[in-house]
């Protein structure tokens, strides 16, 4: 079926048929293809930002130049297909499209879902896969040559075989994911998360006390534990901070990626270039706080106090955001009055029902 360069934005194809059909440079921004078959497709410079592709049959698509940016492909089939036609002179012959069967190179899927993607073999050279849910993908083989990765979740993905040469994962999440079999040459591997280990020791004495004494000290008013500095820790072996008093926390450059912190209090702490990914911040209070360069992609922050923390008569510390990436947070109905967001990205980022009265925001 030829349907190239069709305007069809918020179409809804949900399992529709389209084995081989020819949709490059289609528009079908927002489009539901959930389930649908695009077995050996034409995608080319398709745009399909924000559309919803979960389940869908891919296998063979051409898919080279397509913008598929916060789309989401949870559990489709990316593998490699090709389509046999009947022929009267050569029996059968391949069905193919300009860039060949299974062509990712140079497509756009930042901020893509592709949680449990089948990518076996996969052709995505120089592909942007910024800030894309890769966990669990199947990419055995795949060829990721100069792919950009930076911030990909890639928790318990599987990458054998897989050639990652010239690629950038700076900030990528790779957690149970075995590097010995993928070729990872020049590839830009800087800050990139790795499995925690099973216990964390600051100064031979375990983090999990130095959060009991931090605590205790903000509970009894400074009467008893102590107030700890905990610079660039990795806080994940807590798994859980919910509802705890920790007030004036110092602890830039820590790592708290994915935990549940719904309820904590962390009023006057310093979070600065914090990894706060994926973290559960529901109804924490974060008045005053500096989260300053933080990364709080997709966190929680849903009902959030962020607002101006009062310390003294007539004198107050804001929160302050300036250049955080908060790109798919929930800010939903959370205070950020006066709050200061300079520099900070909030690409779909949900603001619903925000207050932000005298908040600083650059437009």
């Amino acid at each position: 079926m030829e349907l190239s360069h069709l305007k069809l934005e918020k179409v809804d194809l949900r399992d529709a048929d389209l084995t081989g059909a020819r949709l490059n440079g289609a528009l079908m921004a927002g489009a539901n293809l959930a389930g649908a078959v695009l077995f050996g497709a034409d995608l080319r410079d398709i745009d399909l930002r924000k559309a919803n592709l979960a389940k869908a049959d891919l296998r063979g698509a051409s898919l080279r130049g397509a913008n598929l940016a916060d789309a989401n492909l949870a559990g489709c089939d990316l593998r490699e297909g090709r389509i046999a036609l009947q022929d009267r002179v050569q029996g059968f012959r391949y069905l193919d499209h300009a860039g060949g069967p299974g062509e990712l190179s140079f497509a756009v899927l930042s901020g893509a879902n592709l949680a449990g993607a089948q990518m076996t073999n996969a052709n995505a050279l120089a592909t942007d896969f910024t800030e894309a849910n890769l966990a669990g993908a199947f990419l055995g083989g795949a060829r990721l040559i100069k792919a950009r990765l930076d911030g990909a979740d890639l928790t318990g993905a599987d990458i054998a075989g897989a050639d990652l040469s010239g690629a950038s994962l700076r900030r990528a999440v790779l957690v149970r994911v075995d590097l010995s079999f993928a070729t990872v040459e020049g590839a830009d591997l800087s800050e990139a998360l790795h499995t925690p280990p099973a216990v964390v020791y600051v100064d031979d004495r375990p983090l999990v006390g130095l959060v009991n004494a931090h605590e205790a000290f903000c509970v009894s008013g400074g009467d008893s534990g102590e107030a700890v500095r905990l610079d660039g820790v990795d806080f994940r072996p807590m798994r859980n901070l919910r509802r705890r008093k920790l007030s004036g926390l110092h602890a830039p450059g820590s790592v708290f990626f994915g935990l549940d912190m719904e309820g904590v209090e962390l009023q006057g702490a310093d979070l600065s270039r914090c990894d706060l990914r994926g973290v559960n911040l529901r109804g924490a209070d974060l008045r005053g706080a500096k989260l300053i360069d933080a990364q709080l992609g997709r966190a929680n922050l849903r009902g959030a106090q962020l607002g101006p923390l009062e310390i003294g008569p007539g004198r107050y510390a804001r929160t302050d955001l300036s250049r955080a990436t908060l790109r798919h947070a929930d800010l939903r109905t959370a205070h950020a009055r006066r709050a200061r967001f300079l520099g900070a990205d909030l690409h779909e980022a949900r603001m619903e029902l925000c207050d932000l009265a005298g908040a600083e925001l650059e437009v």
